[in-house]
């Protein structure tokens, strides 16, 4: 018998030896090159756009197949960028705010990590920005100089990824960036704004605005060229015919109504995926192919997973679109847009393959919040300056509105720039309700962290240890849904009644989306429904959170009844915790000339300018354009 069992145990040892011998020759035969991009929408000569330069990405989609329909999940970088290195929606790991910091779950890894333990050697050059600190085990190399030239063993298969600056938004809206980006170009491969046919329709037609869509060209032709030098690489290594190369973007192009935003211009990519000859991808289209299939950018990470033959982690919300055990095509992507540095604006998305569905939490704010980062550069101030001159007219002049539309519904094919609203045409009605189910379904079923105010947010997650969990806690297994009908009421029609019931809840959250949304219909409240809503607001200034203080003290300034609440908004703006004091901050400008009465008290609390600043530099922006903009209101009227 004990012969037997050593018997056995060496049969064993061995298959398990060939086992992984065989995995590890099967890995040899592919390697993995991600060559990403920053800030560019499918502005490539292979995507059919007549004035691109771009002949190396145009061979890379001659020999490989181009995605006609991949999304991001964001407009902007470092939200979508946690989503494509764990597979999972930055709203459901408490990653959606621009420039937050989330703890991940244990269980949850990048899945480079997974990679790695698979055999493959994985490096990262150079950039990260997950909004969370990033696990030791993810890669072998992340920095400047990670290369796949560096793994100690040539044999060994690699998983290499490359990141382009160059064409971030900085490079349109700097000088010196762009000028140092481009400096290699030659003659033939400038461009020309005024001849430029792609130019939209939402920005105004003038030199300054076509010069920043002529920089975008240029960088992506300087793109090109870091493409092309990488390739190169591969080739002199002998490498092309053992490597699957994978070309995408974080978002579409960094300029206005696009970077940061949901429709096509921001959230559309372009994706090109090139295999070696001769090795056959299941899914993957032959070679200089189109695929019209739908693909959100969390789904990268399962697709790498799938074609390295490992299994998908649980958790992982992504789908394999390539490789044996792929997923059913998409019938809808999903995009989130919140916190854009120093502004919230909760916006949700849902695309299929015609529609895009766009639902607007906070429909009170105007599309152009004013926002640090987006205003260095030239279009928008151009656009600034126009709308502020009364000479900025037709399309451009639209995202001046104070307001936006609670849904937005286009038809993307006959409407590419996405112009013509069709949420109230009679005959969309049946696309809507489909496209509105399927966004409510989606914030449910992810459980969309979005949805908690984030100074409450921040505060749970130091409870429950990461922000993935504060919606899984069991005998909370109905927040999510809660959350999602309080906030959706919080800006329709005729519910009133429902808010007010709502003001009483336990949940801190809840009683946040109430008195926002008393704020919201405040308008079209009957008298005795003002009245009603003025008590509750003089209640909810006292609630113990301040989070919800400052949601009242909204309501109560919309209702007309701003003296009753400001002394409110100006102790939470001087004693809250950070972000609380933004959201006090972002109230004060938002009521405009009901905060004169507190302009003393804004400026003494920007008077300890270093400690203000290392508690939160977004609130400092926040209360000096407030201030500035008061002022100029102070100069102009009589």
């Amino acid at each position: 018998m004990k012969r037997s069992r050593h018997l056995l145990a060496l049969v064993t040892a061995f298959t398990i030896l060939v086992s992984h011998s065989t995995l590890k020759a099967a890995q040899q035969e592919l390697n993995i090159l991600w060559l990403s991009a920053e800030d560019i929408s499918p502005h490539l000569g292979c995507y059919g756009d007549p004035h691109a330069i771009t002949p190396n990405l145009d061979q890379l989609a001659n020999r490989g197949v181009r995605y006609t329909h991949a999304f991001t999940t964001a407009g902007v970088c470092a939200p979508c960028r946690s989503g494509i290195i764990t597979g999972m929606y930055q709203t459901t790991l408490g990653t959606h705010h621009m420039r937050c910091q989330a703890s991940l779950p244990r269980r949850i890894v990048p899945f480079p990590a997974l990679l790695r333990e698979a055999g493959y050697y994985c490096t990262n050059n150079s950039k990260t920005d997950y909004q969370f600190k990033t696990p030791s085990e993810t890669w072998d190399e992340s920095n400047s100089k990670a290369h796949w030239r560096n793994r100690p063993d040539k044999e060994q298969p690699f998983f290499s990824v490359f990141n382009f600056t160059g064409c971030h938004e900085s490079g349109i809206a700097s000088d010196t960036k762009y000028h140092s980006v481009t400096s290699k170009l030659n003659p033939a491969q400038r461009q020309v704004g005024g001849e430029l046919s792609t130019f939209p329709p939402y920005y105004p037609d003038t030199p300054i605005a076509r010069e920043d869509w002529k920089r975008n060209y240029e960088l992506i032709t300087a793109l090109d060229l870091w493409v092309g030098k990488l390739l190169s690489q591969l080739e002199e290594d002998g490498l092309l015919d053992s490597t699957l190369v994978v070309f995408w973007s974080d978002h579409g192009i960094g300029l206005p109504r696009a970077k940061r935003w949901l429709y096509d211009s921001g959230t559309r990519i372009p994706l090109i995926i090139s295999a070696p000859s001769g090795c056959e991808i299941e899914g993957l289209l032959p070679k200089g192919s189109t695929n019209d299939r739908l693909v959100s950018s969390i789904d990268f990470s399962a697709t790498v997973l799938n074609i390295a033959g490992l299994e998908r982690p649980e958790a992982m919300q992504g789908q394999a679109f390539l490789g044996p055990e792929s997923s059913k095509p998409r019938k809808y992507v999903f995009g989130a847009r919140d916190r854009m540095d120093e502004r919230y604006d909760i916006i949700r998305m849902v695309r299929d393959e015609k529609f895009k569905y766009l639902r607007n939490y906070e429909p009170l704010k105007g599309y152009y919040q004013y926002m640090n980062t987006p205003e260095k550069g030239a279009t928008m101030a151009e656009m600034r300056v126009l709308f502020e001159k009364g000479e900025l007219g037709g399309l451009p002049a639209r995202y001046f509105a104070d307001g936006k539309p609670v849904e937005e519904l286009y038809d993307t094919e006959a409407d590419p720039h996405e112009l013509t609203n069709l949420a109230d045409d009679p005959s969309y009605q049946q696309v809507l309700q489909r496209m509105r189910h399927a966004h409510q379904e989606w914030v449910v079923r992810t459980k969309d962290l979005g949805l908690i105010p984030e100074p409450i947010l921040e505060a749970e997650e130091r409870i429950t240890g990461s922000r993935y969990s504060v919606l899984r806690i069991r005998e909370n297994s109905n927040r999510a849904e809660q959350l999602a009908q309080v906030a959706d009421l919080a800006s329709g029609k005729n519910s009133a009644r429902e808010l007010f019931e709502a003001t009483g809840d336990s949940d801190a959250a809840v009683r946040y989306w109430a008195f926002t949304g008393i704020g919201n219909c405040a308008h079209a409240m009957t008298d005795s429904e003002k009245s009603e809503a003025h008590s509750l607001g003089l209640i909810g200034i006292k609630d113990e959170s301040a989070t919800v203080q400052v949601a009242a003290g909204r309501a109560l300034c919309l209702l007309g009844k701003a003296p009753s609440a400001l002394k409110t908004l100006a102790d939470v703006l001087k004693n809250g915790e950070q972000w609380e004091r933004l959201h006090a901050a972002i109230v004060l400008d938002e009521i405009d000339e009901m905060a004169r009465p507190l302009i003393a008290e804004m400026h003494q609390a920007l008077t300890p300018r270093e400690e203000l600043y290392a508690r939160g530099k977004y609130t400092v922006r926040v209360i000096n354009h407030a201030l500035n903009q008061l002022e100029k209101t102070r100069r102009t009227v009589p």
